[in-house]
């Protein structure tokens, strides 16, 4: 790969999702470190300046409540962990609300967990809600939702948090900061002869050999989930950038083109994954009929499948389900995910946008299958 390409991975990135690990937020566990986050915040609006999205995963919680409390080293029961967080979270969001407001940005925090995003109602729910966030100039700052859920805390990390909201709003990149420089070929704290590495391809089996354990006794992730958190990212086309956080501007610089940490390239771009996804289903849960009309909105202008130019729906599916999209002659020309079920798909069909809340109750999207969730098969 070509240095040039290299640093346009990030210089052309327009949805960024930057990730922040829990000994660089409390620094090393003595609190919250104000100046730090302060930095962040003043980059993410420079970021924002430019025209960019972007969300912060944000780590911390636990750290920090452990901080208010006067636990020195990490519980292990996890009621004592659900507290940790609960404390921890207020002064968080708090912390980030005050930088980000003094930095002229708006936030929002949202807590998540794993079950949300293998949901696919709650999927939908949290991608439809974070790109609302969006679109209003709002940022969002997102922290796994340890305060009630015990299998995150005791197996989870906001590494693969990271990359799994990567993956929910389709981001460009995913830059993960941490304490380390980035990836070495081996930990260069027990090996001095390790060799950095500048960039590689996201998903190399030779990477996670490379990785050493967890990074600190404060946080729960370490080199190897960053790597894995890369793979998953890369999944939906996110190329990940793991740099050392305390780095000047780190966030300025890497969007300006410059080399810093280690670069993992994702293979696929963007929308070719997304869409690769779509078209490798080889069941779908059912089909939805449209007009000639609709075909030629679809085939020819590149349009989105409106509900009013449905004719017909096969099958029992629910929203988020990848369903084929047929003509009169039965013949498949598209495919996409659904947003809305096939029993209200049935009560949509030849009705426009404006009567869809007097027949479902509400309105979420106008579109049955939107232009960027659809593969033509024609």
């Amino acid at each position: 790969m070509s240095k040039n390409f290299a640093s346009d991975v990030l210089r052309r990135a327009q949805r960024i999702v930057v990730k922040v690990g829990s000994s660089l937020v409390t620094n090393e566990g003595r609190g919250l470190d104000e100046a730090a986050i302060g930095e962040w915040c003043r980059q993410l609006a420079a970021l924002s300046r430019q025209g960019r999205e972007v969300i912060m995963v944000s780590s911390g919680a636990i750290a920090e409540g452990m901080k208010r409390l006067g636990w020195a080293t990490r519980p292990h029961e996890i009621h004592e962990l659900q507290a940790a967080a609960a404390v921890g979270q207020m002064g968080l969001a708090q912390m980030y609300e005050s930088k980000l407001r003094e930095n002229g940005l708006r936030s929002a925090q949202v807590l998540l967990t794993h079950a949300d995003l293998a949901d696919r109602e709650r999927y939908l729910n949290a991608r439809s809600t974070l790109l609302t966030l969006l679109k209003l100039g709002v940022l969002p700052v997102i922290n796994e939702n340890d305060t009630v859920v015990n299998d995150e805390i005791k197996f989870g990390d906001n590494d693969t948090l990271g990359a799994l909201v990567a993956n929910l709003v389709e981001a460009d990149a995913l830059v993960i900061l941490t304490d380390q420089r980035g990836l070495y070929t081996a930990d260069p704290r027990n090996h001095p002869e390790a060799e950095f590495v500048s960039e590689a391809r996201a998903g190399d089996p030779a990477l996670e050999a490379m990785a050493g354990g967890a990074g600190s006794a404060i946080g729960r992730g370490g080199m190897l989930t960053k790597i894995l958190a890369a793979r998953r990212a890369a999944g939906s086309g996110a190329s990940t950038v793991i740099a050392w956080g305390r780095e000047a501007d780190v966030l300025t610089r890497l969007v300006a083109g410059e080399a810093i940490g280690t670069l993992l390239v994702a293979q696929t771009a963007k929308q070719q994954a997304r869409k690769q996804w779509m078209a490798d289903h080889l069941q779908l849960r059912g089909a939805v009929t449209i007009d000639d009309g609709a075909v030629q909105k679809l085939l020819q202008e590149g349009k989105s499948l409106l509900p009013i130019g449905m004719t017909a729906v096969e099958g029992e599916f629910s929203r988020g389900d990848v369903i084929a999209i047929r003509d009169a002659r039965g013949l498949e020309v598209a495919r996409g995910l659904a947003n809305y079920a096939s029993a209200e798909a049935r009560l949509l069909c030849r009705k426009p946008s404006s009567e869809f809340e007097t027949l479902l109750g509400y309105t979420a999207e106008p579109e049955m299958v939107h232009r960027d969730n659809l593969v033509r098969t024609r």
